[in-house]
């Protein structure tokens, strides 16, 4: 079968290189796919966002299934644009995308599910925001509604820092400047748990815990994703019968209520706090890094997961693990996530020596006369697995090192919570 990946990050690598360990996978083409994609899989140039053309595209090259892996093209209705031209599709439609699209449609299927989370206020103006802070305390979270490529959540310590980051985000920072929500803030500790969900059913895809803070110790503006470890050890069977019975029944029978039950990856971002999840956030695909994490883990074929899936025969798949941890670290553009240089070459990097339990997944990256340049804000992806947190970061970070890129920095401490000091 001819595969269709779109997307460009290390999410579409580490998904393009998993597909093609699958015997029943013939071709993989990414649109447009990176310097890492391009050496497993055919790279086409494009805008996913034209979904016209991205339609030739994807009947040139003859795709029998289509993964969707960022959230945009499904937000803005992919995968309903695919069904309408019959062709098989993985992901979410538009209207369950809005788990991910729309902060005020989540908080609003909370209040009516009884899904724990934040006690929240959906703000369309300054008023709002003022009668808002009146009856809550400080610090106080601040997200834009709409899409902010993970960085449109603000933590708040006084009134005027709200008053600044809302007109920000009401100017159209983040494109969607109609509406933000402001949440009470949960202290605790956060983690991501995944399901690969059907029509009728939904299996567990792993757990992950992330760092989105630029700098050490979690500190400094939120990014995309600095590193992540699986599994999560503070998801315990208990908090697992939790999230499941509290969280993810009530929203997938929401949207069924909705007849539009979801379908694809569904990525629950929660709040531990005192033993109870608390949910923070939907995305409905795979998280970045958190697929880079979970994907090594994994022994089933996911080409087989995500074809049963799409034919709702998901109750007849059996998913299974390795017995092994894994952790990636983001090597990143000096200035991200601020303002940082493309096109800043990536010396030696064709001359590193990987283990068998190691991998390198790229992000923002492409190839040029048989060199690779960075191509955006997180550039590569250090990953490796192993029976002791401490040893695989220790590892990934000598990799790091032996690389010796000056046009980029990377955190030293990803899984500094569950790692002690030695």
């Amino acid at each position: 079968m001819n595969i269709g990946l779109i997307g460009s990050g290390g999410r579409e690598h580490a998904l393009c290189q998993k597909l093609s360990e699958s015997k029943f996978v013939k071709k993989i083409i990414c649109f447009p796919g990176n310097a890492g994609t391009a050496q497993i899989a055919k790279n086409v140039k494009i805008d996913i966002l034209n979904f016209d053309e991205l339609f030739l595209q994807l009947k040139k090259n003859r795709v029998d299934l289509v993964i969707v892996g960022p959230e945009e093209p499904l937000v803005n209705g992919l995968v309903d644009f695919l069904n309408k031209k019959k062709i098989k599709v993985f992901g979410p439609n538009k209207f369950a995308s809005q788990l991910e699209g729309s902060k005020a449609f989540v908080k609003k299927i909370c209040r009516r599910y009884k899904i724990p989370t934040a006690r929240y206020k959906i703000c369309k103006n300054k008023k709002d925001i003022l009668n808002f802070l009146r009856h809550t305390n400080f610090p106080v979270v601040v997200k834009a509604d709409g899409l902010a490529a993970g960085k449109g959540v603000t933590i708040c310590k006084t009134k005027n820092q709200v008053l600044n980051v809302s007109e920000e985000i009401f100017s159209g920072k983040f494109k969607s400047s109609k509406k933000l929500v402001l949440e009470e803030f949960l202290s605790g500790e956060e983690a991501s748990y995944f399901l690969v969900v059907d029509k009728y059913n939904f299996k567990f895809f792993g757990t992950a815990q992330d760092h989105k803070r630029v700098g050490e110790n979690d500190k400094g503006p939120n990014t995309g994703g600095m590193g992540a470890y699986s599994p999560a050890p503070i998801i315990s069977l208990e908090i697992d019968r939790k999230v499941i019975n509290k969280i993810v029944k009530p929203t997938l029978k929401a949207l069924k209520d909705k007849k539009n039950p979801f379908k694809g990856f569904l990525y629950v971002g929660l709040m531990i706090k005192e033993n109870e999840p608390y949910l923070i956030e939907f995305n409905v695909r795979m998280g970045d890094p958190e697929c880079q994490v979970i994907l090594p883990r994994l022994k089933s074929d996911i080409f087989k997961i995500i074809k049963n899936t799409v034919g709702n025969k998901l109750s007849s798949t059996s998913i299974e693990w390795i017995n092994k941890k894994s952790m990636t670290v983001v090597l990143c553009s000096k200035g991200y996530p601020g303002t940082y240089k493309k096109n800043v070459l990536i010396k030696d990097f064709n001359k590193l020596k990987l283990k068998k339990n190691q991998r390198i997944y790229h992000a923002g990256t492409l190839s040029k006369d048989n060199n690779i340049f960075s191509n955006g804000g997180r550039v590569l992806n250090f990953t490796s697995t192993g029976k002791n947190f401490f040893e695989i970061r220790k590892e990934i970070i000598a990799l790091i090192k032996k690389l010796n890129w000056k046009g980029g920095f990377f955190r030293k401490d990803i899984g500094w919570k569950i790692i002690k000091k030695k």
